[in-house]
C-alpha cells in the first residue's frame, strides 16, 4: 500500500501531526509513505492508493486540484484532516476572515471552513451506523469545534452540534444541529474521507501572530478514541482489491 502524506501550513504544530501519523503508518509493515509540505508532488500522487492531509490555510493552485480530482476519479482515497478545508485572512480589526478563495477545491473536499469556537470539551455523536464507526459510541472530546459551509453533498459518520458565538471569526453567530465532525464522500471511483478532529499547537507555532504560545495544544491527540479512528481510516484507505 502506498500513502502520499501532505504534512504542512500555519498556526499548528505540524511537525508533531506529521509523526504521530507516520507511526501509526509505520504500524502497518506493508505501508510505504511519501511526505510533501505542499501539493506539487504530482508524481507521488499519482502513485498513490491514499492521500492523508493535516494542514492548514494551504490551498493546492488550479492543476494541483485537477491532480487531486483525477486520484479520486481513478479510485484513490483521501483522508482530510482537521484544517485541510481552511483558508484564514486576518483583517485589520483583527478577525479571521474565512474567504470563498479556491472554490474548485472546497467543491471536492464537501466543505469548507467557516471558524470555531474557543477550544472547550463537546460531545461527538454517532450519526448513522457504517463500517467506520461500528462498535463506538458517543463520546466527549476537548478540541476545536470546526464550522462548515457545505460545499457538495456528503455522508455524515460522526456529527456535534453547536449554538453559540465565534468571536475570533467574521461569522460568529452560529445555531447548528448537526455539524459533521466525520463524514465521507464519494467521487468517481474514489473517496474522501474527512475527520476533522486534531487541533495541535506548541510554543512557537502562532508566529507572525504571537511570538509565544504559553500553553502547547494536544486535543484530539490526548485521547484513544482519536488514534482509534485514524487506525480505521488508514484501514479504509487501503485498495478495495486489497
Amino acid at each position: 500500500m502506498r500513502v502520499h502524506l501532505i504534512a504542512a501550513g500555519k498556526f499548528h504544530d505540524i511537525d508533531f501531526a506529521r509523526l504521530e501519523l507516520l507511526k501509526l503508518l509505520a504500524e502497518q509493515a506493508d505501508i510505504r509513505t511519501s511526505c510533501a509540505s505542499d501539493y506539487a508532488d504530482a508524481a507521488s500522487l499519482a502513485a498513490a492508493d491514499l492521500l492523508i492531509t493535516y494542514t492548514c490555510d494551504l490551498v493546492p493552485d488550479a492543476p494541483a486540484t485537477e491532480a487531486l480530482a483525477a486520484f479520486l476519479a481513478r479510485g484513490g482515497r483521501w483522508l482530510a484532516l482537521h484544517g485541510t478545508n481552511s483558508i484564514l485572512r486576518f483583517g485589520a480589526d483583527g478577525i479571521v476572515d474565512t474567504p470563498d478563495e479556491a472554490p474548485a477545491f472546497m467543491a471536492l473536499l464537501g466543505t469548507r471552513f467557516a471558524g470555531h469556537p474557543p477550544i472547550a470539551p463537546f460531545k461527538v455523536f454517532i450519526t448513522r451506523p457504517h463500517p467506520l464507526t461500528e462498535g463506538l459510541r458517543d463520546f466527549r472530546v476537548e478540541d476545536e469545534l470546526y464550522l462548515t459551509r457545505r460545499t457538495a453533498e456528503i455522508e455524515v459518520l460522526l456529527h456535534t452540534r453547536f449554538t453559540g458565538q465565534c468571536p475570533e471569526f467574521r461569522e460568529s453567530e452560529w445555531d447548528e444541529a448537526e455539524v459533521p465532525v466525520l463524514y465521507e464522500r464519494r467521487v468517481g471511483a474514489g473517496a474522501i474521507l474527512y475527520l476533522t478532529l486534531g487541533h495541535c499547537r506548541g510554543h512557537y507555532d502562532l508566529r507572525p501572530v504571537a511570538d509565544f504560545w504559553p500553553h502547547p495544544q494536544r486535543c484530539a491527540w490526548n485521547y484513544p478514541v482519536y488514534y482509534e479512528l485514524l487506525r480505521r481510516a488508514i484501514r479504509w484507505g487501503r485498495p478495495q482489491s486489497a
